[in-house]
């Protein structure tokens, strides 16, 4: 049986040259593709959208879109309207953001797992045709429905995926959310923590490990020359070292690599900061936080994260973007 795959795109690409690769990942047999939308560079709906536009049978995620910055019944609204386009095939992921971005316009994170929590609930009853009347912390809603004018009234068909990293929010998606979408960057040794925290949440609503999907981003560089396509991933590791040391520390980064990053990154780096930084990241540490190498090293690193949890790798492509699709079309962990 072949393992199922999915594409992820951020902003490297034009939006008419992902339309192109999304059709080529559908031809070749792809589960789904996300969009992300963690940086303000580009959100997901829009691409999203045009994606649903020129395909037929691809899911369809946003990787992730934040709790904070959309109303809830306007999120409700917005993947309604996917779903018009795309029936069946739309997911909506959703996750905690991160500082300083969030704080440099304007939103403070507190309760993390109370926002979600409230988000969630309240946009899957809209989506579910209910009135929702709701005052917690964050979410206020009184009497609300998505008051449809034109088109029959029914409950939408949109899975919400909760982007999880912390174990606290790992342990919420468990228990609350359809499926939880594992970072990226990550070893395969952090899976096994996680699916611990998963179950945690998984055992307070009565559900089993199988009610939840578990998709993962990962970095995926593949190159017929093994030395080319660590290079290629090389620089994106060295700056996730500098942004996010708790999760590399969690994988198994040595502290002094981190600390020694930690030096030369400001915030944000620079090109030429992030150059200099990445000469000091060894080989093994690209290995173990990326799947990089030849299309056969890549699929067995893959491989590693089905077998640690994951259900379907979201593959960030690195280089050649067809070529990483061709690698994984139809193969077996």
């Amino acid at each position: 049986m072949t393992t199922p795959s999915a594409l992820y795109l951020q902003d490297a690409h034009s939006i008419r040259e992902g339309m192109d690769f999304v059709r080529y990942a559908e031809q070749r047999g792809f589960d789904a593709v996300w969009q992300a939308e963690s940086r303000l560079v580009r959100e997901a709906t829009v691409p999203l959208a045009a994606y649903g536009a020129v395909t037929e049978r691809i899911r369809l995620g946003s990787g992730v879109s934040d709790c904070w910055s959309r109303n809830p019944a306007r999120l409700a609204a917005t993947f309604s309207t996917l779903d018009d386009l795309a029936p069946g095939r739309v997911v909506l992921g959703l996750g905690a953001w991160w500082d300083p971005l969030a704080a440099k316009v304007g939103i403070t994170r507190a309760r993390p797992l109370t926002v979600m929590r409230e988000v969630v609930t309240a946009v899957r009853a809209l989506l579910n045709n209910e009135t929702v009347t709701f005052h917690g912390e964050w979410v206020h809603l009184d009497g609300v429905e998505l008051d449809y004018v034109y088109q029959e009234r029914k409950p939408k068909n949109v899975p919400i995926y909760i982007g999880a990293t912390g174990m606290k929010m790992m342990e919420l998606a468990g228990e609350i959310a359809d499926g939880v979408v594992l970072n990226y960057l990550v070893s395969p040794d952090y899976n096994q923590r996680a699916m611990h925290h998963l179950q945690i949440g998984l055992d307070a609503s009565g559900r089993r490990i199988q009610d939840v999907d578990r998709p993962q981003l990962v970095v995926c560089s593949v190159h017929e020359d093994e030395t080319v396509a660590l290079d290629m991933a090389r620089m994106m590791v060295t700056q996730y070292l500098g942004q996010q040391p708790h999760i590399m520390a969690a994988s198994g980064v040595p502290q002094s690599l981190l600390d020694a990053v930690g030096e030369i990154l400001t915030w944000p780096a620079t090109h030429e900061q992030v150059e200099a930084a990445s000469r000091l990241v060894p080989d093994d540490v690209v290995r173990m936080l990326t799947a990089s190498g030849t299309p056969e090293q890549a699929r067995k690193r893959v491989g590693d994260y089905v077998r640690a949890g994951c259900t379907c790798p979201i593959l960030y492509p690195l280089g050649d973007v067809k070529a990483m699709i061709d690698a994984f079309s139809g193969w077996t962990a």
